[in-house]
């Protein structure tokens, strides 16, 4: 009986490819709609705007919204740490409005499912395999033709996020989506100390260290000449624009745009979920060493939190 089971579970996973690009029109064609109506209710927030096609979470929607406000010459983009490209946030932009761009991911079998994806030869999309530091972002970047004024940027590699935004240089994208780590609260500058070969999962065994806090991000963006346009609701991605360009949209303080992210992967020094409130999973990792970017020293990130108000802003108990 558990045999039977069994291979009935794999045939389901195991879907042909025809079924699995009917499945992907449809969920284009639901996108399209939802496209047009973010476009005719001129919504008056991010998070308004927010659906999903093949993005993590509402991104989907937000992008549709920013590039119908921010005026984009170049119809290209850039995004890294997109795995197999199944779930990402330029791929219904790459589908939907034909743009082109490079996708870079350190795992070799993600970008050759990507190539063998119908997706590589129907559009004009590069992928490439690399593991993003901040010595070779842009040289990996420039090698592909892509340098200037571009579109969008989507940065998703779960540490160095900060430090490779900060370092790159070759492009200027008028659009930039930073994943922040919600744990770290809106006020604190600080994001994880640097390291070219860090890995989210070995940096701590629960998971939740990595990436940078969003008030971090946004002094970085103000550096680079960005402003902060929001979150999405779900507490993850932030939004900037490129200040020279973003005259239509309203720029937001990382308080007023930090979310306390609601999901929670929280997991024991087992691998197993563990659950936790947000409160509970920043006390697991408090006692970690960050970069305080203002002071440009190294504190615990307990040490930091209490400068600027300690846990106070966490809902749950």
């Amino acid at each position: 009986m558990f045999r039977r089971l069994t291979s009935k579970v794999r045939g389901l996973l195991d879907l042909p490819a025809e079924l699995r690009g009917q499945t992907e029109s449809l969920r284009l064609a639901v996108g399209r709609i939802e496209a047009r109506q973010v476009a005719a209710a001129a919504p008056r927030s991010l998070t308004e705007s927010e659906f999903q096609v093949s993005s993590q979470w509402g991104e989907d929607g937000i992008i549709q919204h920013l590039i119908r406000s921010v005026p984009i010459e170049r119809r290209v983009f850039v995004e890294f740490g997109v795995q197999d490209y199944r779930e990402s946030n330029t791929r219904f932009l790459l589908q939907h409005d034909n743009w082109s761009g490079l996708v870079m991911d350190g795992s070799a079998r993600n970008i050759e499912a990507i190539r063998r994806d119908a997706i590589y030869w129907r559009h004009n999309l590069k992928a490439e395999c690399a593991f993003v530091t901040r010595e070779n972002i842009n040289s990996l970047i420039e090698k592909q033709g892509i340098v200037g004024d571009i579109g969008l940027l989507s940065i998703d590699i779960d540490g160095n996020d900060y430090w490779v935004w900060q370092a790159l240089e070759c492009i200027s994208p008028r659009i930039v989506i930073v994943e922040y780590n919600s744990l770290f609260g809106p006020a604190v500058k600080v994001t994880v100390p640097y390291d070219p070969a860090f890995v989210r999962g070995r940096a701590h065994y629960s998971n939740l260290f990595w990436g940078a806090s969003l008030s971090a991000l946004c002094d970085l963006a103000g550096r680079k000449g960005y402003v902060l346009l929001g979150s999405n609701s779900a507490g993850n991605n932030a939004f900037f624009a490129r200040a020279d360009v973003a005259s239509a949209l309203s720029a937001m303080s990382p308080q007023q745009a930090w979310v306390q992210a609601s999901f929670r992967e929280s997991r024991d020094a087992s691998g197993n979920l563990t659950f936790l409130s947000a409160r509970e999973a920043v006390q697991v990792i408090a006692h970690l060493q960050v970069l305080d970017i203002v002071a440009n020293r190294s504190v615990t990130l307990h040490e930091a939190m209490e400068q600027t108000g300690g846990y106070g802003y966490w809902e749950n108990p």
